[in-house]
């Protein structure tokens, strides 16, 4: 736990950013499987034995939580709410929307049809790990969310918070890259323990 903290930049608040990928966030303890040069540490992000209970301020998980199993991911979120501090740490996700990738499909809208929202659906299956095994609406996973002992569930804004700069997964538009008119596909919410 020592090294984790150390890690961050502001020793008084502990910042995870789980399953990271390529992104950075400056002050964040960075956890990922794949050992790009700004992991602070190299391992799964749905077990987290190397980090004391009730010791995490915030952790972001930017479309990682699909990547598990129907039958595994209440085991991901009750991990993560366990190193939370409790009350008030902030379980901060971004998934897919299905409901919104299934309105927009319908809506016959979308210049290519199925493929704008495959990767959404199915994970871009780059690498082993890039596979999408579940899907989540905003009440499913504010479901999942309570019954892993979180005690309230909001949205959350990607323009208003400290990485609104970093363009990631929460920021996911259709029409592609367009967040004026486009529909955002990614549901952000923050589970607060």
């Amino acid at each position: 736990m020592s090294d984790i903290r150390e890690a961050s930049a502001d020793a008084t608040m502990l910042k995870l950013h789980l399953g990271c990928g390529r992104k950075h966030l400056p002050g964040w303890v960075h956890v990922d499987a794949l050992p790009y040069p700004h992991v602070d540490h190299v391992g799964a992000v749905e077990a987290l034995p190397f980090i004391e209970s009730g010791t995490v301020d915030l952790i972001y998980s930017c479309h990682v939580l699909e990547h598990f199993g129907r039958n595994e991911y209440q085991a991901v979120l009750a991990e993560w709410h366990r190193v939370l501090r409790k009350p008030g740490g902030v379980l901060r996700l971004a998934v897919p929307d299905f409901r919104a990738c299934a309105e927009l499909y319908l809506s016959g809208t979308l210049d290519r049809g199925i493929v704008d929202v495959m990767g959404l659906l199915m994970g871009g299956q780059r690498d082993q790990y890039d596979y999408h095994k579940v899907l989540f609406d905003e009440p499913t996973l504010t479901e999942a969310l309570m019954q892993a002992g979180f005690a309230s569930v909001r949205t959350w804004d990607w323009r208003k918070t400290e990485h609104a700069g970093m363009d990631d997964y929460s920021q996911a538009y259709l029409p592609h890259m367009d967040k004026v008119n486009g529909r955002l596909v990614s549901l952000n919410l923050e589970a607060v323990a």
